[in-house]
């Protein structure tokens, strides 16, 4: 089975390159976020045509997650339970039999001197409570998870600690969750590899690359 993640940042100026990925990279399961597109406007039709069911949680205009899958699956859970102000950022579905497959947005946070920054953790502390009283023994959660685990997940490296994505509460938080069985798959198979996922779309960024590794298959 082929699994895969993308925060989408808005999936109707992007469509077209979903269906060119779809295409080319044929994953089973995707976990998609920041949709930007309330439930019902999700374009459906358009994935059916590409041999895709869907399931959404979805939001007008901000966050918003959704499921992609080749067979039709089951919605276990759409939302975090206590955490409805931050939106639609989870959604769960039971895949391929047993398999349950979530994929998460989670707050950005903004900066440690912003009101959402302690909500941001307490997001985190719902999402591992939550996690922790699942039943399944097959589990992966996928997404983008806004928190750089390690320096050699930045492109700044240790001169980043401190900052949003980089503090010692957020990674705090991170490890907590990962103490649930959850194995990084990336990082198992390159322990040492500095790898990004995410690139500031300001001052040529990509091309210097300077990024962050913040999504992830768990």
């Amino acid at each position: 089975m082929r699994v895969a993640t993308w925060n989408i940042n808005g999936l109707r100026a992007r469509q077209e390159f979903m269906a060119l990925w779809l295409k080319e990279r044929q994953p089973d399961v995707v976990g998609l976020q920041e949709l930007k597109t309330p439930t019902e406007l999700f374009p459906h039709e358009f994935f059916r045509e590409l041999g895709y069911h869907a399931l959404v949680h979805g939001q007008k205009s901000w966050n918003g997650v959704a499921i992609l899958t080749r067979e039709p699956a089951e919605l276990v859970t759409a939302g975090l339970p206590g955490e409805e102000d931050f939106g639609a950022r989870l959604i769960t579905a039971r895949v391929a039999g047993d398999l349950e497959f979530t994929t998460v947005y989670c707050p950005n946070g903004k900066s440690v001197s912003h009101d959402d920054f302690p909500k941001k953790l307490n997001w985190y502390d719902s999402l591992t409570r939550h996690y922790r009283s699942g039943q399944a023994t097959r589990r992966i959660l996928c997404g983008d998870f806004n928190i750089v685990p390690t320096p050699v997940d930045s492109w700044r490296g240790e001169d980043g600690d401190g900052e949003v994505f980089h503090t010692v509460d957020e990674r705090q938080r991170f490890d907590t969750l990962m103490d649930l069985d959850l194995v990084d798959l990336y990082r198992e198979r390159y322990p040492e590899q500095a790898a990004f996922s995410w690139w500031d779309y300001r001052g040529g960024s990509f091309y210097r690359n300077q990024g962050l590794r913040i999504d992830f298959v768990l």
